[in-house]
């Protein structure tokens, strides 16, 4: 009787390990379920090649100044002390959860994949991530839950994401783009340099087996190039790539992991091996100059002597014949993009906010003399009226209240309903 227990045990057991492993199966998507690398292309799970074409959510979960109309007030952190110190900490922290559950929604995403788009690059902040002190949170940040929502919207949408470290701690870049305090802190500082490898591998864990992700991007333009120290400062861009690559494949062996060059992701010079993963590729961005191969022959030479695929992660802010003449030579390059931005006030972008009435005193507060307590309070508006002009930015920045770009839409190749 005993010996039959047992067996009625280990036949329970093996049911038991063999029903986990079918459901394990089941939420675990085959290496076939994602995009891949094949030389200088892309490659779809069909088989099919793949040329990325869209935009970027800019501004959403990296505020960034002239996407409000500011010009001095210009970095995430900026912009949060102006507006505390104009409507106070309370109402910029409800501020900050409205604006995010309002700025980019289901609809948004619907409307990018009307026009034709296949791709969307999400930036987001490190601080997303941690227990700092960001957008109107801090122990309960809502990273991981934004991001979701992002995801299930492409699915359902048939596009796929690209995860951007817009803001990396202490600073990659050295200006307002990363929030930082003027240096780009990252490449000298060990914690920060730990604390960048430990998100991306706690984000890669958790997102290892989403296939509508196309890929993380480290770091976005890392370096900007005003530093003295700057060719010691790139030395240091390859060896930390290395580092975040081997954390996140700690993790997740399925993603394509993106690399950006150092000046504003337009010098590839400092990258000296491109063998080390087998899954990695390059992104450039680029706004002005002529739109002609020529300008971008040395990061079209750089691609071909590494042979994998180069994609424009940023363009845009330019004329209509001119972003439409880029487009050509881009994909007669096998060089996909996204456009910059989806969304910022007034023009230049897919979807133009209105301002509100009265945004003109808050953008006067926000370039008026701050750095002493008394001119706080000779520059403050009156606060219940700019509390209720911030709250009218928000509805006006809902997909349905904004003003869409047709002829910028268009000169993407893109198409308007």
């Amino acid at each position: 009787m005993r010996n039959i227990i047992y067996a009625l045990l280990i036949i329970g057991c093996l049911v038991a390990c063999q029903q986990q492993t079918q459901q394990e199966s089941a939420i675990t998507p085959a290496p076939e379920s994602f995009i891949r690398i094949d030389g200088q292309n892309l490659i779809l799970p069909n088989g099919s090649k793949f040329l990325i074409k869209g935009t970027n959510l800019g501004n959403w979960l990296n505020p960034e100044g002239y996407m409000f109309g500011f010009n001095k007030t210009n970095s995430p952190g900026r912009i949060n002390q102006m507006l505390c110190e104009m409507v106070g900490p309370d109402f910029v922290a409800e501020f900050w959860k409205q604006f995010k559950d309002n700025y980019i929604t289901r609809e948004d995403i619907e409307f990018i994949a009307s026009t034709g788009a296949n791709t969307i690059r999400l930036p987001f902040h490190y601080k997303l991530f941690t227990d700092e002190d960001y957008m109107g949170l801090t122990a309960a940040q809502d990273g991981f839950a934004r991001i979701d929502s992002v995801v299930g919207w492409c699915r359902d949408n048939h596009l796929y994401l690209i995860l951007d470290m817009h803001d990396a701690p202490g600073g990659q870049t050295g200006d307002n783009i990363d929030d930082s305090y003027g240096y780009p802190w990252l490449f000298d500082s060990e914690p920060s340099q730990q604390l960048f490898c430990d998100i991306w591998c706690k984000i890669a864990d958790y997102y290892k087996n989403e296939p509508v992700i196309l890929g993380y991007e480290l770091i976005n333009e890392p370096i900007a190039p005003y530093f003295e120290n700057m060719e010691e400062l790139n030395a240091k861009l390859e060896p930390l790539h290395k580092r975040a690559v081997a954390a996140i494949r700690e993790v997740d062996r399925n993603h394509i992991i993106l690399l950006g060059g150092a000046q504003w992701n337009g010098n590839f010079r400092p990258f000296t091996d491109s063998t080390y993963d087998d899954k990695i590729m390059y992104t450039c961005h680029r706004y002005g100059g002529e739109a002609t191969q020529a300008a971008i022959q040395e990061i079209i030479d750089f691609r071909d002597r590494v042979n994998l695929p180069m994609y424009m992660g940023e363009i845009g802010h330019n004329r209509e014949a001119w972003m439409n003449a880029f487009c050509h030579v881009m994909e007669e390059n096998n060089i996909g993009w996204t456009f910059w931005p989806y969304k910022k006030i007034d023009n230049s972008a897919f979807a133009g906010i209105k301002a509100p009435e009265g945004w003109e005193s808050i953008v006067a507060f926000s370039e008026a003399p701050r750095s002493t307590y008394k001119e706080i309070r000779d520059a403050r508006p009156e606060q219940e009226k700019a509390k209720a002009t911030l709250l009218e930015f928000i509805r006006n920045s809902r997909i349905e209240q904004c003003i869409i770009q047709k002829e910028y839409i268009q000169s993407l190749n893109l198409k308007v309903r």
